[in-house]
């Protein structure tokens, strides 16, 4: 099976694309809230998704009430327009990772600032040519979008190939679906752009359970917990995964202590972070003009309180892996009703699309009963392979079988728990 895939209107399989990653649903949440507080910009674009309110904050499992809503586009706002004004200060070019469905390239577009936006294919294939129809014609060759995934150096280093000089790369709502593996592998690549071209990393994800709680007490005072419950639960319906689950996210139940613990994990990648207060670099807000005074200025006292973090290299002297891009590729047959399978390079979010259509069409055809799954070439398995090697275990009667995991392969099976799946 050759690694191909086809973006255009006729090829792509938006269900299959889902169920590979259903992440990229929850940028429709922003988008959405961007436009109902007024954005322009991001009212256009949401329309022409034919994004609802509806859609994009409830879920399967939850309702988002008014309160909740609200606080969660007072958080997004500040979250997107203070970390704007961090980019556009650092003088760098920004990489915006990921950068979703929002409107910023236009904005930076403006002006005159060049803008990289990043993000899984499906998105920059969705939204790309919508944003840049919003560009002035004069200044839409500033606006760059790329497909990408984050734990896979090959396909950052091509996106940012024709960037000369400092890059601004900035994190919004990334880093709480990551996996400790696929965070530590972000960090690796993450270094070496920094170390390649200079500048830095801002993160807005580390705190970001505390400026939620900030934001929904100043709201909603002792139903602060409830609301954030269920935003949880929303979130993990929308993306399919364990959010906040990774050493990077700090814990409001001990921030002190899992504050420390990040600083650790990225000394351990030759990252260090400065804390960056939130409440000082926080430009006016329109959310605010829709609360009561004295609840605006309760969210502005408690983003004194947050820290954006920006990273750069330094810390403990690390290995890097190889630089050498390698592709996937699966060799396949099939003997009384079991699917063998050899992998070869990465299954990430990129690949496993092409896996999981190789696998539907072969079971649509013919009776599969079991899947073997030769792991002994596979460099690297990201949540997304993961996922489609659970889809293949439920619909097979004989589960999926791996064997000959290598070490890196075998330590992720066994830090999210699918070495208890599989065979």
């Amino acid at each position: 099976m050759e690694n191909t895939w086809s973006w255009d209107n006729t090829a792509v399989d938006y269900t299959l694309l889902e169920k590979v990653n259903p992440v990229f649903n929850t940028a429709k949440m922003t988008l959405f809230q961007l436009a109902a507080n007024g954005d322009r910009d991001a009212a256009t674009l949401a329309e022409s998704m034919g994004l609802t309110r509806e859609a994009t904050q409830n879920s399967a499992n939850t309702k988002a009430s008014p309160e909740q809503v609200l606080g969660g586009t007072i958080m997004l706002e500040c979250r997107y327009r203070t970390m704007a004004c961090l980019a556009e200060e650092s003088g760098c070019t920004l990489v915006d990772m990921p950068c979703g469905y929002t409107p910023r390239a236009i904005e930076f577009a403006r002006k005159g600032l060049p803008y990289y936006g990043l993000d899984l294919p499906v998105v920059i294939w969705e939204a790309s040519e919508k944003i840049r129809a919003l560009i002035p014609a004069e200044q839409r060759g500033l606006a760059h979008f790329r497909e990408v995934d984050a734990t896979n150096y090959a396909s950052l280093e091509k996106a940012l190939e024709d960037i000369d000089g400092p890059v601004c790369i900035t994190t919004e709502g990334l880093l709480m679906y990551f996996t400790d593996s696929e965070a530590g592998v972000l960090c690796d690549n993450i270094r070496r752009i920094l170390e390649q071209k200079g500048g830095c990393w801002y993160v807005a994800d580390v705190e970001c359970s505390l400026q939620y709680i900030i934001v929904m007490r100043a709201l909603v005072g002792d139903r602060f917990m409830e609301i954030m419950k269920n935003a949880t639960q929303q979130t993990k319906d929308k993306s399919d995964v364990e959010i906040g689950k990774n050493a990077l996210i700090a814990s409001p139940a001990d921030m002190e202590g899992t504050i420390r613990r990040a600083m650790v994990f990225l000394a351990k990648h030759g990252l260090k972070a400065e804390r960056v207060n939130v409440g000082e670099n926080m430009p006016k807000l329109d959310s605010l003009d829709r609360v009561t005074p004295e609840q605006a200025a309760a969210v502005r006292e408690g983003m004194k309180h947050c820290s954006f973090w920006k990273i750069t290299p330094g810390g403990a002297a690390v290995a890097l892996p190889s630089t050498e891009a390698k592709g996937f590729h699966a060799d396949a047959s099939i003997q009384s009703g079991t699917l063998s399978l050899a992998l070869t390079g990465r299954l990430d979010t990129i690949t496993a699309p092409n896996l999981l259509s190789f696998f539907e069409k072969t079971k649509a055809e013919q009776k599969l009963e079991a899947v073997e799954v030769d792991c002994s070439r596979l460099e690297y398995i990201s949540s997304a392979g993961l996922r489609v090697l659970l889809l293949m275990h439920k619909a097979c009667t004989g589960g999926v079988s791996l064997y000959g995991e290598t070490e890196t392969v075998r330590e992720i099976l066994e830090q999210t728990g699918f070495d208890s799946i599989f065979h």
